[in-house]
């Protein structure tokens, strides 16, 4: 190879390393295709700090804002639905939003739901550290380990399946000059976030969301069709979502779901491909593609999957 043909071959990379890098840095969510819509529903309390009442709706909070900051997720709170069971129920009784015209009080449905127990929560505290107290924050001298361990579930929560489940952890600690904490709290306080324990729950927050993002990225991201008219497919996602023109889907048909005979759980469901589409224009909270193959009419309510 020339070393003409070989400077242009090396200038063609860089432009295209440059472009794929300003696309990430404008639209973070485009590194694992399009935001996938997760719910975070609350977290048990299993750690024996029965004193903090609060605690896991509290780590919830702080994870739902951890996942959002990240710019990977499309995130909502579920805290106040009874988890998997009130997500299946919303779905049976017409209340999520699967009408084709808005309608008030309708309540966007998730694709994956978080949730999780948050198994040890405490710090061991060495020397002497009395002192100032403020607002339950303790100041003196010492030592100070700080631990916290949290299983982490996924789940289908059309299904209710869990699709995985890991422990994290976090630990921290500090010496000489100590902040504890004593009493009520809040680990979403700037006081709290300074202190060994603070700093061992975002050490496993930031975890959480590194453990969820590995692992969401490998299922497949779902939307639907609107509707179908002058030969273009609308779907129910767009630039907030994080599509791109250009790019390119399957669209499905659901079929018959299969059930376990001995357990009568939900196995999953039968998927026909129906076509290929790509997208041709992009609106905030919806998407216009043209069709490039297709084996049966699409409909409104199909499937449309990013693999």
């Amino acid at each position: 190879m020339g070393i003409k043909k070989l400077f242009l071959l090396v200038i063609f990379f860089f432009s295209v390393s440059t472009s794929i890098f300003a696309q990430n840095q404008t639209n973070p969510g485009r590194i694992h295709g399009p935001k996938k819509t997760i719910a975070v529903a609350r977290f048990q309390n299993t750690s024996g700090l029965n004193s903090y009442l609060t605690l896991g709706d509290d780590f919830a909070a702080q994870l739902s804002d951890a996942l959002i900051q990240s710019g990977r997720f499309i995130v909502l709170s579920r805290q106040d639905l009874g988890a998997v069971l009130t997500e299946q129920d919303l779905a049976e009784s017409g209340r999520l939003a699967k009408s084709l015209s808005a309608q008030k009080g309708k309540v966007i449905p998730a694709q994956i739901l978080v949730t999780g127990n948050i198994t040890e929560f405490e710090e061991n505290t060495q020397g002497g550290n009395q002192g100032l107290s403020i607002h339950g924050v303790n100041i003196g001298m010492g030592k100070s380990d700080a631990h916290i361990a949290i299983i982490v579930q996924i789940i289908d929560s059309t299904t209710g399946q869990i699709l995985d489940s890991q422990r994290v952890e976090g630990l921290a600690d500090a010496s000489g000059f100590s902040v504890g904490y004593s009493g009520s709290f809040s680990i979403g306080s700037s006081s709290f976030r300074k202190t060994p324990l603070g700093k061992a729950t975002q050490i496993a927050i930031d975890r959480s969301v590194e453990y969820i993002s590995q692992r969401l990225a490998i299922i497949p991201w779902q939307g639907r069709v609107v509707t179908v008219k002058d030969g273009l497919v609308y779907i129910n996602a767009g630039a907030d979502t994080g599509i791109i023109n250009g790019e390119t889907f399957i669209v499905c048909r659901k079929g018959e779901a299969l059930i376990d005979p001995e357990t009568g759980v939900e196995l999953g469901e039968e998927k026909t491909k129906i076509g290929d589409i790509v997208i041709s224009e992009v609106q905030p909270k919806f998407s216009k593609a043209k069709i490039l193959s297709n084996t049966d009419q699409i409909r409104p309510s199909d499937l449309v999957i990013k693999q």
